[in-house]
């Protein structure tokens, strides 16, 4: 009768295990809400710090471009002298009276500005290029986080299933304890199993709430915020 219940606690152990693999391949496909995940992306790419900063490197180097284009008056120096009309100057004499205007060119300030300008439009297309580059990468790393949320969670799911499986496994061997059908060797080992089986559930609800945080933290906000 012993050899019986052992053969049968074994037959029943494998099936559940087998039920609990199939229904965790099956629940994390089926969970992937791609529509979901995609609102995820454009939250992270409008709160988290980074893609602002990418954002602002853009600005920067626009205004840049625009000072450089109108900084070629930079290499010219306007002045003005006058000299009145009824006065004599032995010093330096001149022939004219009045306003005189004149304008000097820094030849070499001249010939640089039009580089400037090509290297101030340069830095757009980098900082423009680095923000696609960023854009892609925290596209990958939201698509990680949530994978590995979803992960953990189904994870939690077959380890919670494993400890109802313990429990009503621990009940069975106690009655047939008590009736003398099972050893107490086999009781003791149904026990432990299901304190291990609560500790890897404190574990996974544990890997449950890092993998949810480390989501949060490229969004800004919470997950339950975003519908």
């Amino acid at each position: 009768m012993k050899a019986k219940f052992t053969l049968l606690s074994i037959l029943l152990i494998i099936s559940l295990s087998v039920t609990r693999v199939s229904a965790q391949q099956e629940s994390f496909l089926t969970e992937v809400n791609y529509a979901y995940l995609d609102k995820l992306i454009a939250t992270a790419k409008k709160n988290y710090p980074e893609v602002k900063a990418r954002q602002a490197a853009i600005n920067a180097a626009k205004a840049t471009l625009n000072q450089s284009k109108v900084a070629w008056l930079d290499a010219f120096t306007a002045s003005y002298i006058y000299s009145p009309r009824n006065a004599l100057n032995l010093v330096n004499p001149t022939i004219f009276n009045g306003y005189q205007l004149s304008i000097s060119i820094n030849l070499g300030t001249f010939l640089a500005k039009p580089f400037a300008t090509r290297a101030a439009r340069e830095n757009v297309n980098i900082a423009m290029y680095q923000q696609q580059q960023y854009n892609l990468n925290i596209e990958a790393v939201v698509k990680r986080l949530y994978y590995a949320y979803l992960e953990a969670q189904a994870d939690l799911r077959n380890r919670s299933r494993a400890v109802t499986d313990g429990e009503i496994a621990v009940k069975q061997l106690k009655y047939t304890f008590q009736k003398g059908e099972t050893s107490f060797h086999d009781y003791n080992e149904a026990l432990t199993s299901l304190y291990n089986q609560n500790s890897f559930k404190v574990v996974t609800e544990l890997n449950v709430l890092t993998a949810k945080a480390n989501l949060e933290e490229y969004l800004g906000v919470k997950l339950e915020d975003i519908k």
